[in-house]
């Protein structure tokens, strides 16, 4: 019997990655409800055998558990609150399931209002990107409560291959900022190394391949050091995202009275790339503003 036969889940967000993961928990056996502002990617999965639902308070009102995958703290705000919002349609005993990237504040008041309303809430950020969602082979880190967190294993589980449940509600979107300054960061920190390479004459295809298999290793390294170097940068991860999460890691940080300057200035950087019309490329196109590329056409930019 598959994974997660008798489950009824509702989806809203269904970009790079939501789609993947949606279908995913459809062939564990759930019956899936999707809902998205474009319609397109709807009647695509309804085609793969996915039911539509029209607004998000329809699907809360139509599952039991309702996962969220949207770009940012604003989105999910509608998507909950709005009008024909999950709080309009939600079940007694629903569980809401945030698996974007939201402020952590912001997150923590819309659990304390999910739960006034007869509902649960966790906070379920994810990394691993577009590949990772693909393959369910995600990087998952849990806020909430105990309970919540047993009661979403089973279906988070199909989504990825490692699950931490860090602490409370917020919890894991704390690990989610932690997790985007030290990738900003390690792209930031390749994309000048290979820059540097580049200019001063050597191959930075050769360099990149010398540096995986030392102290340099990293993930990042490995695969978007390989977009660096092929110059491919169609979005797993866009620019405008990354831009998106070092602010809210920054906000955070100010709220604790805690400085981080190498993320103020990665985040600055982000922040010239989307200015020279790029923020639609993958992230790893920061390498782009650091060679003097960004901006101008380039073969195989992914545009």
């Amino acid at each position: 019997m598959p994974a997660l036969s008798g489950t009824t889940i509702g989806f809203i967000g269904l970009g790079l990655m939501g789609r993947p993961m949606a279908l995913h928990l459809h062939r564990a056996g759930a019956t899936v409800v999707v809902c998205n502002r474009s319609q397109t990617v709807v009647d695509a999965l309804v085609a793969q055998g996915l039911q539509a639902a029209a607004t998000p308070r329809e699907v809360a009102a139509r599952t039991d558990t309702v996962i969220l995958m949207l770009p940012d703290t604003p989105s999910v705000e509608t998507v909950l609150f709005g009008a024909d919002g999950v709080l309009a349609g939600l079940r007694p005993g629903a569980l809401v399931i945030d698996m974007g990237t939201t402020a952590v504040l912001a997150t923590r008041e819309f659990g304390r209002r999910v739960r006034e309303a007869g509902g649960d809430y966790l906070d379920a950020p994810v990394s691993g990107g577009q590949v990772g969602a693909e393959e369910a082979t995600l990087t998952i880190m849990v806020g909430g409560s105990d309970a919540a967190v047993v009661r979403a294993r089973p279906l988070l589980a199909v989504l990825g291959s490692r699950l931490t449940h860090v602490g409370e509600l917020g919890a894991g979107q704390v690990a989610k900022a932690a997790n985007q300054v030290i990738v900003g960061l390690t792209i930031g920190a390749v994309a000048e190394g290979l820059a540097l390479a580049q200019r001063a004459g050597v191959d930075p295809v050769r360099v990149r391949e010398a540096l995986v298999g030392g102290f340099a290793a990293s993930r990042i390294l490995e695969l978007h050091g390989e977009r660096m170097v092929s110059g491919r940068f169609a979005p797993g991860g866009r620019a405008t995202v990354q831009h998106k999460d070092m602010s809210q890691a920054l906000e955070l940080a100010q709220a604790l009275g805690l400085e981080l300057p190498a993320t103020a200035l990665n985040r600055e950087l982000y922040a010239r790339l989307i200015a020279l019309g790029e923020g639609g490329l993958d992230h790893s196109a920061l390498y782009r503003l650091i060679t003097g590329a960004a901006g101008t056409p380039a073969e195989g930019a992914g545009r």
